[in-house]
């Protein structure tokens, strides 16, 4: 009932800002917005393009989170490896992610930019969480371990692994929101065919504000469905490992 009351309440501000502004082509109302969504929907254009963009975040997001996950093992397990690696993910963390989107482009086609750009900003959470989780297990758990002899397989599936399951989860939600953002920053500024980013980019030549605001609003969308839908997932999961 709240976050109706609060979406009402923001459709609002947006309807009476458009109205103060005078002119779609600056601030188009939400209801202009809306129409030029559904126009949009019906193409076949539109759910290709969605798609697309779709499957390159997530390919981008579990190339990071595994990638991430590794890594996080290999710094945890090795100091000289820690030494080494860490910094490079740290740099990549730091980095702008225009700068990766430019680098990347140089050295891949346009089409695999968004993917890499994903993995990129992903790695850096998932790996920081997983590293984090790892090194909060319970010592007196892991003492117990070496006291019967339990096997390194044995002792991460039993001890370990429980101590970073919720740090794990959390990297997974909100890495989401990376991956969208940065995966569709990367299209809008390689342009590869059937790509939400390319139609963002491509509003500007035709001062079609509107267009820009409906192609914003299914990034929106559909962030906020995977995260929904990861949110499931990790309560179904918790559910079935208590039973």
């Amino acid at each position: 009932m709240r976050a109706a009351g609060a979406l009402v309440f923001w459709l609002a501000v947006w309807q009476a800002a458009a109205m103060w502004v005078a002119s779609e082509l600056f601030l188009p109302g939400p209801l202009l917005v809306l129409e030029r969504l559904c126009a949009l929907a019906a193409t076949a254009a539109f759910w290709q393009t969605t798609l697309m963009t779709l499957l390159r975040v997530l390919a981008g997001m579990v190339w990071g989170t595994a990638l991430g996950a590794v890594l996080a093992v290999v710094t945890c397990a090795s100091r000289w490896a820690d030494a080494i690696l860490s910094p490079a993910v740290k740099v990549i963390r730091a980095t702008p992610v225009a700068s990766f989107i430019l680098l990347v482009f140089l050295w891949t086609d346009r089409g695999s930019v968004p993917i890499v750009i994903a993995a990129l900003m992903v790695l850096p959470v998932v790996w920081g969480n997983v590293a984090r989780g790892i090194r909060q297990s319970d010592p007196k758990l892991l003492e117990l371990a070496r006291a019967y002899r339990f096997s390194r397989l044995k002792t991460g599936r039993l001890v370990i692994l429980p101590s970073v399951r919720p740090y794990f989860l959390s990297a997974v939600t909100t890495s989401m929101g990376l991956a969208w953002k940065s995966g569709v920053a990367a299209e809008a500024l390689v342009w590869p065919k059937l790509a939400i980013g390319t139609q963002i980019y491509n509003t500007k030549f035709y001062l079609e504000t509107a267009d820009l605001f409906a192609w914003t609003l299914v990034v929106i969308l559909l962030s906020l469905l995977l995260e929904r839908l990861i949110a499931a997932l990790i309560g179904a999961a918790e559910r079935g490992g208590e039973v």
